[in-house]
């Protein structure tokens, strides 16, 4: 388990008891000597493999049947593994059935090459891991499972597979996405923030960003983020902060259920971008922005999901009334609620009828007022991945089993 895994898994116990807007510390323990890259437990089907023959999925994992007419394979789309190293893969397997001179296969291929056999063999149970060659670090390595045998009873069964890296607390080398990296999301990031409560195409919303903005020739992702009801930016300050803090340009104003105040806040971002009497005079990259709200904030982002300028949409405690709200998203989303808040059966709701990619945390301890903040960590490792290319936060932080946010709630996630 990373530090930021263990960081964030206090977070909901620490959650507990807080019925106001207010800050909770949190402690941090060290840091374990490996970190997950990349994992598959095939609980929601065949997940970045293909297969071939006669493969099914369950509670099991992934079972594999022999037959007369074609041998049953699956392989993995190429994962990347680029700056990570000293890499090991181990999974579970059971061979059962198998008959003199049928055998189950597993092997790697590097960089669209040949495959290279870990293991043959007719009988096997249990645990097994191998150590991946130099070569797989930069290579994006498949992985493939096959079975050589004639009848539908002989079968291997996989499950568990996992590819980990050592030092625990992420790649050997600096992550390779668009902002400067950190090695806890949960602190604040690197950047020192400035406020503008009186900017937007009205001048009555909050511009928060980094007051060096463009450092080092960074261009900067944006948030546009709609508070809830009855609250304004100033209800979301420290979180506003926080994502400001990581590198991200974060404009916020008293939301509606319609979005179209995102739209034209956008539209004024963009023209702030192109201002020279601006501070954020081509520092923005706007190809990189999301939309996100919390309850009322959710419902309009929910509205202009099919803005074509979007690259994601984060939603907090906000299910939408009538269930149709999924129905605009064309980008992969992020879904927060609480196990206290009274709109999580609406969003378990958008949530069955969603058809993009989805990961939804249903948080512990938390009720419809504590869902962004108990939740803001998860949404800045969710921006760091999506608009700023931190690649190797989708297995370990979000799409595995031991994710680092899966410790905080009921998650679920589908459509990867």
């Amino acid at each position: 388990m990373s530090r930021t895994s263990r960081h964030l898994r206090l977070l909901a116990a620490v959650a507990v008891g807080i019925t106001a807007l207010g800050t909770a510390g949190v402690a941090t323990p060290p840091a374990s000597a490996a970190v997950p890259v990349y994992s598959e437990d095939f609980s929601d089907g065949l997940g970045t493999f293909t297969a071939s023959g006669s493969v099914r999925t369950g509670t099991y994992g992934a079972r594999l049947s022999g037959s007369l007419s074609s041998d049953p394979s699956m392989v993995s789309a190429p994962i990347d593994l680029t700056g990570y190293g000293d890499l090991t893969l181990s999974y579970t397997r059971a061979a059962s059935g198998l008959d003199l001179g049928e055998t189950f296969t597993v092997a790697y291929s590097v960089g669209g090459g040949p495959f290279t056999t870990l293991e043959s063999a007719r009988t096997a149970t249990g645990a097994v891991s191998f150590p991946l060659p130099d070569s797989a670090e930069g290579g994006d390595p498949r992985l493939r499972f096959s079975l050589d045998a004639n009848g539908l009873l002989e079968t291997l069964t996989v499950d568990d597979v996992l590819i980990e890296a050592a030092g625990g607390g992420g790649p050997t080398d600096p992550p390779t996405g668009s902002l400067p990296p950190v090695d806890d999301v949960t602190e604040p990031g690197p950047y020192a923030v400035t406020v503008d409560d009186s900017a937007g195409p009205g001048d009555d919303g909050w511009l928060v960003y980094p007051s060096d903005a463009g450092r080092d020739g960074v261009d900067h992702p944006v948030l546009v983020w709609g508070p809830g009801a009855g609250s304004d930016p100033a209800d979301y300050e420290d979180m506003l902060r926080q994502w400001a803090s990581h590198g991200f340009v974060v404009y916020s104003e008293v939301s509606s259920s319609s979005g179209a105040y995102m739209v034209d806040a956008l539209d004024w971002l963009e023209d702030q971008n192109a201002s020279p009497g601006s501070p954020l005079y081509g520092d923005l990259d706007t190809s990189e922005v999301a939309f996100g709200g919390h309850s009322r904030g959710s419902i309009g982002t929910f509205d202009v999901a099919d803005e074509p300028r979007l690259e994601t949409t984060v939603h907090v405690a906000g299910g939408s009334f009538d269930g149709n709200g999924p129905d605009s998203l064309r980008n992969p989303a992020l879904y927060i609620g609480g196990d206290e808040d009274f709109a999580t059966a609406n969003m378990e709701r958008d949530y069955t009828s969603t058809d993009v990619p989805v990961w939804f945390n249903i948080l512990d301890g938390t009720d419809h007022i504590l869902a962004t903040r108990n939740g803001q960590h998860v949404i800045t490792a969710w921006l760091r991945w999506h608009l700023a290319d931190e690649e190797f936060r989708r297995t370990q932080d979000f799409l595995s089993p031991g994710c680092a946010f899966c410790g905080l709630g009921d998650v679920q996630y589908k459509n990867w």
